[in-house]
C-alpha cells in the first residue's frame, strides 16, 4: 500500500513537449479557484452584492482592501516557503482551502461574517495560488524564456478573472450571487487533483534541466549550475530592487484603483451592468493575450525600455478618461485601457526576474508579493474615498495619471537589471 501511495505521489505525465508548459496549464487551473475572490472580479460584481445585502460601495471597497493586505501579510512566508518546500502541497491545500471557502462564502448572512470569510480566503488564495506561487515556479522552470512563462502565468490569472467575472454576472442575474459562487467552490474541488499530480518545484526534479534542455541529468551525471542564493538582507539592501518595488507599487495602486471602479462608472454612465461587465472581460482578455508577447519581447530586447514605454501607454491612455464623454466612447476608452494597463500587475515581477535568479525567486517574491498586495489594497480604497468625497470619478484618472508619471520617473533611474 505505502509503495503504490508513493508510486502515485512520483508519477507525471511523459510529455512531447517540455514539461514546464504543462506545469503552466495545471498553474491556471489554481488561478482560475483564486480568481473568483480577485480584485478586479470583485470590483466589477460588487454592486450585485450590494444590492442584495443592501450595503453601499464603499464597504465592498474596504473587504476588497482588507483581503488584499491579508494576502500580502502571508506572502513572505508563503515565498520562502516555496523556497524550501516546493509548491505542491502549498498549491493543492490552498486549493482545497479556497473551494470550501467559496461555498462557505455563499451562505455568509451577515457584513462580519462577510469580512472574515473573504478576508482569510483572499489571503490564502492570493499569494498560493494567484501570484507568489504560480511565478516562482514559472521562473524556476524558465531561463531564456522566463518573461514569456510569466506572460502566460499572467493571462491565465486574466482569464481566471474574466471567466468568473461572467459566471457570477450571469449566475446572479437569473439566481443569485449566493448561488455563483456555491457553484464555483463545487467546481474548483476538482481541480485541486491535477494541481497534486503534475505541479513540480523544479525541472531537476524530474530530471530535466531548465528551458527545456533534453539532457538527463542522471544518464549524463550533470550537475546543474550553482546559483547565487539571495538572503533577505541582502535584497533588502539592493538599490535596484527598491526602485522596481516603488515604481511597481505607484502603477498597482494607479491601475486597481481604476480598474476597480470601471464597471461602477460604466453603469453611472449609463452602462447596463451586463454590458459594463463585459468590457471589463474583453479588456482583460485582450491585455492577458498581449502579455506573453510583451514577455517574449522582453525576453529579446532591453527590458527597461520595455517597462517605460508601457507604462507611458497605461499614463496616455488614463488621460483619455479626463476628456471622454458618456456612453459609446467611455465604453470604447475603459476596454482599450483594460487592455493596455493590465500588463503593470506582472510587468514588476519581469524586472525583478531579470535581477534575481530562480534559488531565491520565491523569497522577493514574497517580499515584492507584501509591498504589492499592499498597493493593491489601498487602490480600491481610494478610489472609492475620493469619488464619494468629491462626487465625481476625475478624482482618479488625476491620480492614475499623476501614479503612472511617478513610476516613469523611477524606471528611468533602473541602471542595473542583472545582479545574478
Amino acid at each position: 500500500m505505502k509503495s503504490f501511495i508513493n508510486q502515485i505521489y512520483k508519477w507525471h505525465p511523459n510529455t512531447p513537449f517540455f514539461y514546464g508548459w504543462l506545469i503552466l496549464i495545471v498553474i491556471g487551473f489554481g488561478q482560475f479557484i483564486a480568481t473568483s475572490l480577485a480584485q478586479s472580479t470583485f470590483g466589477g460584481v460588487q454592486d450585485l452584492i450590494v444590492t442584495n445585502m443592501s450595503w453601499d460601495r464603499k464597504t465592498i471597497a474596504l473587504a476588497a482592501t482588507f483581503g488584499t493586505w491579508g494576502a500580502g501579510s502571508i506572502s513572505p512566508f508563503i515565498g520562502r516557503g516555496v523556497d524550501k518546500f516546493g509548491p505542491r502541497w502549498i498549491m493543492f491545500l490552498a486549493a482545497l482551502f479556497v473551494s470550501v471557502g467559496l461555498i462557505i462564502l455563499g451562505n455568509v448572512q451577515t457584513l462580519w461574517q462577510f469580512f472574515f470569510v473573504y478576508i482569510i480566503v483572499r489571503a490564502i488564495a492570493g499569494p498560493s495560488l494567484q501570484n507568489v506561487v504560480p511565478r516562482t515556479v514559472a521562473v524556476n522552470f524558465f531561463e531564456s524564456k522566463k518573461n514569456t512563462a510569466l506572460g502566460v502565468t499572467a493571462f491565465s490569472r486574466i482569464f481566471g478573472e474574466s471567466t468568473n467575472l461572467q459566471i457570477i454576472t450571469l449566475l446572479s442575474t437569473f439566481f443569485s450571487w449566493r448561488i455563483a459562487y456555491r457553484v464555483l467552490g463545487i467546481v474548483a474541488l476538482p481541480l485541486s487533483i491535477p494541481i497534486f499530480l503534475i505541479i513540480r518545484h523544479k525541472p531537476e526534479e524530474i530530471d530535466l534541466l531548465v528551458d527545456g534542455n533534453k539532457t538527463n541529468l542522471i544518464k549524463e551525471k550533470i550537475t546543474p549550475k550553482k546559483e547565487k542564493k539571495w538572503a533577505t538582507q541582502e535584497i533588502l539592501k539592493l538599490p535596484s530592487f527598491w526602485i522596481v518595488i516603488l515604481g511597481d507599487g505607484a502603477a498597482v495602486i494607479c491601475t486597481s484603483m481604476i480598474i476597480f471602479q470601471l464597471v461602477p462608472f460604466l453603469v453611472d454612465s449609463g452602462t447596463s451592468q451586463i454590458t459594463a461587465s463585459l468590457a471589463l472581460t474583453l479588456g482583460n482578455l485582450l491585455g492577458g493575450f498581449f502579455i506573453p508577447i510583451w514577455g517574449l519581447i522582453i525576453d529579446k530586447t532591453n527590458i527597461k525600455a520595455v517597462a517605460i514605454s508601457v507604462i507611458l501607454a497605461c499614463m496616455l491612455m488614463t488621460s483619455l478618461f479626463l476628456i471622454s464623454s458618456p456612453g459609446i466612447i467611455s465604453f470604447s476608452i475603459s476596454l482599450i485601457w483594460t487592455s493596455v494597463t493590465t500588463i503593470t500587475f506582472v510587468l514588476g515581477t519581469m524586472l525583478l526576474a531579470s535581477i534575481f535568479n530562480r534559488e531565491s525567486f520565491g523569497t522577493v517574491q514574497g517580499i515584492a508579493g507584501l509591498a504589492r498586495t499592499i498597493s493593491l489594497g489601498l487602490g480600491p480604497s481610494i478610489g472609492a474615498f475620493s469619488i464619494s468625497w468629491a462626487e465625481s470619478y476625475t478624482p482618479i484618472f488625476l491620480i492614475g495619471v499623476s501614479g503612472y508619471a511617478i513610476t516613469i520617473f523611477l524606471y528611468m533611474n533602473l541602471s542595473r537589471t542583472s545582479n545574478r
